[in-house]
């Protein structure tokens, strides 16, 4: 990686803290580690950051409460929850909170990595930040903004994945494992039901297009059908 990448870690428990940040800077990371959220945020206040790692339960100031105050002055920065929590609507309201990705605990280390890297990657992708056409909206990956005549409607950062997914395969069938394994990492029960959810909710945000549709091909997966 050429550039030296500045990384925020908010952890409570400080063997994992420890463990976690000398890791990432084994990879040529930059690491300050936190303890608590209101530290956090704190820190994210006086530096520059390329990217956030909060763990959900933590003293003074929880992660989605932390992930909320950021995205309130920062919508693009890549934000990812560290949680023992992993219910269906607990990784939704992670995703909702603001956050980009979400790791249940426990994780391996490699695991962490691979999340950050393409985290980072996918910010620097020149395809987030251009207008992208779908029926008679226009959306735009980088800022998730969807976009209908004067009407713009905020998108989660997994919405804005999602959506951006199926706009690459308009018409296509899109194979329902392959878009779990590729923004959720894993094509379980929890994260397939995860997934239903935010197809419903992206649904409800394109139906001022009659003309556009979201397929559920039972037993392969999902197609955007538009004009």
């Amino acid at each position: 990686m050429k550039k030296e990448y500045q990384l925020l870690l908010a952890e409570d428990e400080p063997s994992l803290g420890l463990i976690l940040k000398e890791s990432l800077e084994s990879r040529g990371f930059k690491v300050d580690h936190c303890e608590d959220g209101e530290a956090a945020w704190n820190c994210y206040q006086g530096k520059d950051y390329d990217l956030l790692i909060l763990d959900v339960m933590m003293p003074k100031l929880d992660g989605f409460s932390l992930a909320q105050k950021v995205r309130k002055v920062d919508g693009y920065i890549p934000i990812i929850f560290l949680t023992a929590k992993s219910t269906t609507n607990d990784v939704v309201e992670g995703f909702e909170k603001g956050g980009n990705d979400y790791i249940k605990k426990p994780f391996s280390i490699e695991e962490l990595i691979v999340r950050v890297k393409a985290l980072l990657e996918k910010k620097s992708n020149p395809i987030h930040q251009e207008w992208m056409t779908i029926g008679k909206y226009q959306f735009h990956p980088g800022k998730q903004i969807l976009k209908i005549e004067e009407d713009e409607t905020y998108l989660t950062s997994k919405e804005s994945e999602v959506l951006k997914e199926l706009m690459m395969h308009q018409n296509e069938l899109t194979d329902r494992s392959t878009i779990l394994e590729k923004l959720w990492g894993s094509a379980d029960f929890f994260n397939a039901r995860s997934m239903d959810v935010y197809i419903s909710k992206l649904r409800k945000k394109l139906e001022k297009d009659p003309e556009l549709q979201i397929l559920n091909i039972r037993g392969y997966g999902y197609k955007l059908i538009s004009s």
